[in-house]
């Protein structure tokens, strides 16, 4: 009996938090192929094949927003509301849905079920990780029915009303989730995206708040909500706002020498005009990927750039991708401290632990790896510039969305791959492979010390 009591317990397989995010963005990219591979998700004459309909559920689960299909014109309405929600749970995390109907049916939340739940948000610790899902979901619901709100009054005075309260919703949850779907297709004297409000102060103003507060992450917009009352912002607060804003403005700066004598992008712009189009351009590069100007427009060393922008990403714990401006922020302390000869990476007069480096520097080198394996796969598979094929791959691994112009032409054999990215590059490759990997084992032993002459 004590031999078959064992033998069970062996056999009961109990998910490690890693493993219920990797298998619940699965089952969710599952379920939405299976949905937008239905005839009812796609307008009249449309057909479309299962690697199509994974690939947008992968986009807009990993809020991504790339497509091969046209979201405003090949879709019906059921299959573009499929779409913005699987974006919404995606953006939010499925578990953060799941704690919503659980707090709603007033169930108790378990110890192990917030172990997930604070892997799903990178939060530091499971103490008050209920209270935090509360605020998520509360400021989700806030700023998204505020941009909902702005957005539809806007639209109301060159539509309909039921299609501006539709587009309203519509885009302000996109927006904020960083998944880059848009319906502006729909219209056919316009081009897509939001090429054509790249002048207008109010829609491009609107948008980029709500992709800023999407990629800030939810813990500091927490701090910054009971900032007025305390005073008082955390370390980590006070470097995702920092580096998001030098990045903003560099990225603006850069993006307005590069392109304003551009004639297909900035060039035919207002003065005022080509501030916004830069600007929205530093902005979504790093999380959103909407376009005011065509991104296929923009001169290679712009798109180059604008790489360099996906790579590094939105904050921990957003809805965007990328490294992280926290890890870009621990690299370059790291290469300050080292150019002046100290020991200690210190940002606002905080040292960083030295595991956190260590961290910094290995996520950075798994996504490099991760972007040239499949850049240089995607070049076999598919034809076209290589820049044009690490422009895609970059966006895809960082779900950004942006596009340049590749992902419409995919083999079945791209688009998988790209999938591949999409869902690494959402759920973190480090939480993969922990969710691959069995119990790590404590070594018990420690190899001498070797010195390897470097530079």
């Amino acid at each position: 009996m004590l031999k078959l009591g064992s033998l069970r317990k062996k056999l009961r397989f109990r998910p490690s938090p890693p493993q219920v995010l990797t298998f619940g963005f699965i089952f969710l990219i599952l379920t939405g192929a299976q949905l937008l591979s239905r005839p009812v998700a796609y307008v009249e004459g449309i057909q479309v094949s299962f690697i199509d309909a994974l690939f947008t559920s992968a986009s807009a689960v990993c809020v991504t927003g790339l497509t091969v299909l046209n979201t405003g014109t090949h879709f019906s309405a059921f299959g573009q509301i499929t779409i913005i929600v699987l974006a919404q749970i995606g953006g939010l995390g499925f578990m953060t849905m799941a704690t919503l109907f659980a707090l709603l049916f007033k169930k108790k939340i378990s110890f192990r079920e917030r172990l997930v739940l604070q892997e799903s948000i990178n939060y530091a610790s499971t103490e008050g990780i209920v209270r935090m899902i509360r605020k998520v979901l509360l400021y989700a619901l806030v700023i998204e029915l505020s941009g909902a709100v702005l957005l539809s009054s806007y639209f109301m005075l060159e539509m309909p009303t039921g299609q501006a309260l539709y587009f309203g919703v519509f885009h302000s949850i996109s927006f904020f989730n960083n998944s880059g779907f848009d319906l502006f297709s729909q219209f056919p004297d316009r081009p897509g995206s939001l090429i054509h409000y790249v002048e207008d102060p109010f829609v491009n103003i609107v948008s980029m708040l709500l992709i800023f507060f999407g990629g800030i992450g939810f813990i500091v917009i927490s701090e910054l909500v009971t900032y007025p009352k305390n005073r008082r912002l955390s370390l980590h607060s006070k470097v995702v706002l920092s580096v998001t804003g030098i990045l903003t403005v560099i990225g603006a700066i850069v993006i307005f020498a590069l392109e304003f004598s551009n004639p297909g992008t900035l060039q035919p712009l207002s003065a005022g005009g080509k501030v916004l189009g830069a600007t929205f351009q530093s902005i979504t590069a790093r999380s959103a990927g909407l376009s005011t100007i065509d991104p296929m427009m923009l001169r290679e060393v712009t798109q180059f750039f604008l790489i360099l922008l996906m790579f590094i990403g939105a904050g921990p714990g957003s809805t965007g991708g990328g490294i992280r401006v926290t890890t870009f922020a621990i690299l370059i302390g790291a290469m300050v401290a080292m150019i002046r000869g100290r020991g200690d990476v210190v940002l606002f007069r905080y040292r960083i632990a030295k595991q956190q480096i260590h961290q910094a520097i290995m996520f950075t080198m798994i996504a490099f790896a991760i972007i040239c394996t499949a850049s240089m796969l995607l070049s076999i598979t598919e034809s076209g510039p290589f820049l044009a094929i690490l422009f895609e791959a970059t966006s895809a691994y960082c779900t950004v969305g942006m596009s340049s112009g590749l992902s419409g032409h995919l083999s079945d054999t791209g688009k998988i791959i790209m999938s591949l990215l999409m869902f690494v590059g959402r759920l973190g490759p480090v939480t993969l492979a922990f969710a691959l990997n069995r119990r790590s084992r404590k070594e018990l032993y420690r190899y001498p010390e070797g010195n390897i002459t470097i530079g």
